[in-house]
Formats: C-alpha cells, sequence, structure tokens
C-alpha cells in the first residue's frame, strides 16, 4: 500500500519583513498565493527510513534526514510512538532553492501521506503545529489557497480571492540560500530603522476582488533588494518580463525565481516565449492560483 499527496507551489504577492528577533527569525508579513506547479510525495512502508527524488533539479535535493519530508515523517511518528519506517519518494516540479517553498511543500506532503498511511488520525491543528515546528512556510503548503501569514509566517489567516490569478515564473541557473538572503537582508538595513511588518489594506482588496491589476499595483517583496545584491543577473529577467508586457514583476520570495503577473492565460503565453526569447533564465513556467494545498491522491 502506498499513499500520494499533491501539494502546491507558492508565490508571495507581499512579503513585509520586519527587524531580526532575538532568536534570529524575523517577523513577517507574509501574503502567500498557493500556485498550480506540484510536487507529488508519495509514502510506503518500508524497513527504514528512505528519501528517492526525481524531477528537474533532482540532484539538488537532499536525500537523509535533514530533508523536510524525511523531518516529518520523524516528527509525526514520534509523536505517535512509531518508528518511521517509510520510503518517501519526492517527484518534483517546483523549483529547487527557488522562493517559491518546494521543500516546504515536500515536508507537508510528506506529513500527510503518512497520518494517512498510518492512520494517525491527527488533527488538523496537529498537522498544522507540526508544520510550524518543522519552517515557517509548511503550514501555508498544507492549507494552500491564500492566507495571510504573520509571527515569521507560521500563523495563517486565510484570505478571500475574487478570482484566478496567472502567473509566470523564471527559473534561474542557480539556487539562493534563503538564510543568505535574510543576512543580507539584515546588512542592507543595518543602519536604518526597520518598521514593524504589516499587511497592504489595497492588496488584500485587490486579492478579494480578483483584480489583476490593482493585485499588480501593490505587490512588494522586502528581500528583493537582498535577492538582487547577492544575484544581480535578476535585475535583467525582472527587465524582460516588464518589457514583455507582465503587470508586475518581484522576486519569489527569497528567489531567485522571478514571478510575473499577467491579466490572463493569453498573456502568460506571450510573456513566457518572450523570457524564453531573452537569454536570462534558464527555464519558464506558466501557473495559476489560489489552488487547494496537500491533497490526498
Amino acid at each position: 500500500m502506498s499513499v500520494t499527496v499533491r501539494v502546491p507551489a507558492k508565490v508571495n504577492v507581499q512579503l513585509a519583513v520586519g527587524a531580526a528577533r532575538a532568536d534570529g527569525f524575523h517577523d513577517l508579513a507574509n501574503v502567500f498565493l498557493a500556485v498550480g506547479l506540484y510536487d507529488e510525495v508519495t509514502v510506503t512502508p518500508a524497513d527504514g527510513l528512505r528519501v528517492t527524488c526525481e524531477g528537474p533539479d533532482a540532484a539538488l535535493v537532499p536525500l537523509d534526514r535533514t530533508n523536510l519530508a524525511a523531518r516529518a515523517a520523524i516528527a509525526l511518528a514520534e509523536r505517535y510512538g512509531r518508528t518511521p519506517d517509510v520510503h518517501l519518494h519526492i517527484a518534483k516540479d517546483i523549483p529547487v532553492a527557488g522562493g517559491m517553498a518546494g521543500g516546504s511543500a515536500d515536508g507537508a506532503g510528506a506529513l500527510l501521506a503518512c497520518d494517512a498511511l498510518w492512520g494517525t488520525g491527527a488533527s488538523r491543528d496537529e498537522l498544522l503545529e507540526i508544520c510550524a515546528e518543522l519552517g515557517s512556510d509548511v503550514p501555508f503548503s498544507l492549507v494552500g489557497g491564500a492566507a495571510l501569514g504573520t509571527g515569521r509566517g507560521e500563523k495563517l489567516t486565510a484570505l478571500e480571492t475574487g478570482g484566478a490569478f496567472h502567473w509566470v515564473f523564471a527559473m534561474a541557473d542557480r539556487g539562493l540560500s534563503t538564510p543568505a538572503v535574510f543576512r543580507e537582508f539584515d546588512r542592507l538595513t543595518a543602519d536604518r530603522d526597520v518598521p514593524e511588518p504589516v499587511a497592504c489594506e489595497a492588496l488584500l482588496d485587490a486579492l478579494a476582488a480578483g483584480d489583476p491589476d490593482a493585485l499588480a499595483a501593490t505587490v512588494s517583496n522586502d528581500l528583493q533588494p537582498a535577492a538582487l545584491s547577492l544575484f544581480p543577473e535578476l535585475s535583467g529577467t525582472l527587465a524582460a518580463g516588464r518589457a514583455a508586457g507582465a503587470l508586475a514583476t518581484l522576486v519569489s520570495g527569497s528567489g531567485p525565481t522571478t514571478a510575473f503577473l499577467v491579466r490572463d492565460a493569453g498573456s502568460a503565453r506571450e510573456v513566457a516565449e518572450a523570457l524564453r526569447a531573452s537569454g536570462t533564465c534558464l527555464a519558464v513556467r506558466t501557473a495559476a492560483g489560489p489552488v487547494p494545498g496537500a491533497t490526498l491522491v
């Protein structure tokens, strides 16, 4: 018997970052939107814990107990007095180290899959508690849709959306470390007061209205200057998307994937073609959101 869970990528339509806390984390106002690029995590009983991976950039995925999928299986097993004797197979389609929460998605997917395989009967709140222990983006990967994440991003409030938003994503030829981007953010903001992060009301209204033009006028990412400082070539990708007619351009999360908000599916195809032709990125994908979070298939 095996259980498979499909889990989506995310884009941050707003990422407001506060000053570093005493614990090294940052308070965030993080508006997540789940989009239709997916990893699938399949869990099968085994003699011990094993992780395998296939798909683009699979060679970059750790296959030991540092993998978030493995950590999720271990955390659930410990809570229910089991041994995590499972084979976790990850079919990757979310960029690795791309700022789209691919690792977090795998953690949420493995958690839901192991819960179903073992019949633990864990409540949604218990699963979210384990997700928060695993990482700041993991709870959102479980719930999907659209949500505001506060604290370090793990405290979620569901948001209304009035329709689908269409995106083009440009993948870079190398990854960026999220901790390194936050360190660069701290360096760049060391000589000024960093305001408390708050959600933009106009952005939340745009999401609720399903209005891509209004959303384009309000998207923001406080980590973008740090990502561009570490990876200056991303400026060329952003410029190419802007020239191709994207309504808004931004670095996704900690990067280096760049995200381009467009009006509809036809516009997405046009912007994607222009980005492919620009020579400024490794690969291009289109997706729409919101979509549901981790789902048994």
